[in-house]
């Protein structure tokens, strides 16, 4: 399990009875995990402190119940500032879990030695677009929502990097892609974090069983001659890091070689020994 244990604003503190109780900077919040299947004694003070509760229906979806919580909010992850704001569907606009990819990928972008172009796709609000021009590299960021492509800009400005080489681009994933095959765009490293179902600007359908392979087989034309990774995140439930490996293999190994890992991505849970498992990455690299 590749583990995002490098937080200071962010901490698991407890998870029992299918919830989490999570720390995001100076405020609590209660949110459904649908892995925590275990009961165990919520001893922690914080359950009883929480700022936000996000409370799941069993019709589906749910609704938060806050206490003192502001609309918005900030906390840090290294040298990156992230602005918070709870929305439909438990989020919060990060994936901490994500961080252990950030630190992959912006060591191999800092140790390159060259220029690095990056293509993050269902890029949301900015976490690795972020890392990556942090670490130095040119990044076009690619979301079907306007919405969370400002959300990405907001954040951008926030941790200092308003004039980065970032190119903010709101279209659907699939068909930018295929353009930029035709316009003879190539990237050195290629991040996609694509739902589990999802809608294009102009209705396109995305269901990620029937188009994640023939996805990562067409991004793999947008890699250049010298790639530096490839990194394909799930966070649908039944597909396995080993089915993972099996896609970026078959699309890549004949071509470029190189080797691939997948795995978990946790979270450590405070005072305990458990790190709570939160999806799956597979990462590509020479």
């Amino acid at each position: 399990m590749w583990i995002a244990d490098q937080w200071k604003d962010y901490e698991v503190l407890d998870c029992s009875e299918g919830e989490k109780l999570e720390r995001w900077g100076k405020y609590l919040l209660v949110r459904p995990d649908p892995q925590v299947i275990w009961n165990t004694p919520k001893n922690n003070p914080g359950w009883k402190k929480k700022n936000g509760h996000y409370h799941r229906s069993t019709r589906g979806g749910g609704e938060w119940e806050f206490f003192s919580l502001p609309e918005q909010w900030s906390i840090h992850y290294r040298n990156l500032t992230f602005n918070l704001k709870p929305f439909s569907f438990k989020h919060t606009g990060l994936f901490p879990e994500q961080a252990a990819n950030w630190d992959w990928f912006s060591d191999k972008i800092r140790s390159a030695g060259r220029p690095v172009r990056v293509l993050n796709l269902f890029a949301y609000t900015g976490g690795a677009t972020l890392a990556a021009a942090s670490a130095g590299a040119s990044v076009t960021h690619v979301d079907a929502s306007k919405g969370m492509v400002s959300w990405a800009r907001e954040n951008a400005r926030s941790s200092g990097l308003e004039t980065a080489p970032v190119r903010w681009i709101v279209d659907d994933c699939v068909k930018f892609a295929e353009r930029e095959i035709r316009r003879g765009n190539f990237y050195d490293g290629i991040i996609m974090d694509p739902p589990s179902y999802g809608r294009g600007p102009k209705g396109e359908i995305w269901k990620i069983e029937e188009s994640i392979f023939p996805f990562i087989t067409l991004c793999s034309k947008l890699l250049s001659d010298k790639p530096l990774f490839f990194l394909v995140n799930s966070y649908t439930t039944g597909l396995a890091p080993s089915v993972l490996t099996y896609m970026i293999s078959t699309a890549l190994k004949p071509r470029f070689g190189g080797t691939v890992v997948s795995d978990e991505l946790g979270l450590p849970v405070s005072g305990s020994e458990l790190c709570l498992p939160c999806g799956a990455s597979g990462r590509w690299e020479v």
